[in-house]
């Protein structure tokens, strides 16, 4: 499971909790402190869970037989700049996160096809530091991400299967579709701008098409993100955002040991931000690359490693990230 901003599980806001150095800050006056809290673009870091936008995960519309049980866990880390505002007085914000993920998925049977439903908690430790009106910041925190829900239908291409019959299978082309939902649960302090938690709901819509060639595999996936307003934005300010457009490509390749490896992209765009009416002149259009390996254990074991980082950014993050998961999985 991927770590992961676009907007879902993102970290939103940029000013840090408080100042490295001992000496007192000078007094900026209140039009200062407003714009800095009001206007201020968006800190991204990507929680295992989030990213919305940001996906990058290879063969998500695999068939598998029914009633095949998926137990994951996984850590990640990431770490990188952030694009804020340049009318801003803040400057060199960066972030760093560690995150441990758990994750539970089924494969069920709906309509002759084969299907998932997965959950993903979160729990993170970041730490942050930017420098404003020339004085270093910093804020560390620590919590729950907030979790995510996914329910994913194949339409074609992928017949329920028992594990007996599908040792016969071989893909061809599979067509599928997911839904995200991600709950505002985690940690959220109203008076800080950086949090684990966003404080909304959020929601994603894809389509998924895969398409086996000998032992490639082409994937297409475009999808929409969508955002509840969040309306206990720094002690009561109320934050909108556009709808996240995007879409992933991975190319795989399977050897016949089953590990597999896969080339990643994505690229997504939208999701500018509106704090109490005014709108921020923050909207995506951003492009990541990765890499993906897995390798097989046993039968029920497995290890999967991956890495992305931004190619091109023009409003959000520009950051690195690496990770592991192992998965257990039982009939």
């Amino acid at each position: 499971m991927r770590a992961a901003e676009g907007k879902a599980a993102v970290l939103t806001g940029a000013v840090m909790a408080r100042p490295v150095a001992s000496r007192t800050a000078p007094m900026q006056p209140d039009f200062v402190r407003g714009g800095v809290k009001l206007c201020v673009a968006t800190v991204a870091a990507i929680i295992t869970a989030g990213a919305a936008a940001q996906d990058l995960e290879p063969r998500a519309y695999s068939n598998a037989p029914i009633g095949l049980n998926f137990l994951i866990g996984g850590y990640s880390y990431t770490s990188g700049g952030v694009a804020i505002d340049p009318s801003l007085p803040l400057k060199d914000a960066h972030v760093e996160v560690n995150a441990m993920t758990i994750a539970y998925a089924r494969s069920f049977e709906m309509l002759g096809q084969s299907g998932k439903f997965d959950v993903v908690v979160p729990y993170a430790w970041l730490s942050g530091d930017a420098e404003f009106l020339g004085q270093l910041m910093h804020r560390a925190v620590s919590g729950g991400a907030d979790p995510r829900f996914r329910l994913s239908l194949n339409f074609y291409g992928a017949p329920a299967l028992s594990m007996k019959d599908y040792a016969q299978y071989r893909q061809d082309l599979i067509i599928g579709a997911s839904v995200y939902v991600w709950a505002p649960w985690g940690q959220y302090d109203s008076s800080k701008l950086v949090n684990l938690g966003t404080n909304r709901w959020a929601f994603k819509a894809e389509l998924g098409m895969s398409k086996a060639i000998g032992n490639w595999t082409i994937e297409l996936i475009p999808g929409i993100a969508t955002f509840t307003d969040n309306d206990n934005f720094l002690d009561g300010h109320s934050r909108a955002q556009d709808p996240v457009y995007s879409a992933q490509v991975h190319v795989i390749y399977g050897f016949q040991s089953g590990v597999w490896v896969a080339l990643d992209g994505t690229y997504f765009t939208g999701g500018r931000t509106t704090v109490d009416g005014v709108t921020n002149a923050d909207r995506q259009s951003n492009s990541r690359v990765g890499l993906t390996v897995a390798i097989p254990v046993d039968r029920s074991n497995s290890i999967k490693g991956y890495a992305s980082s931004g190619v091109s950014t023009r409003t959000g993050s520009s950051f690195d990230t690496i990770g592991i998961a192992r998965q257990y999985r039982w009939y």
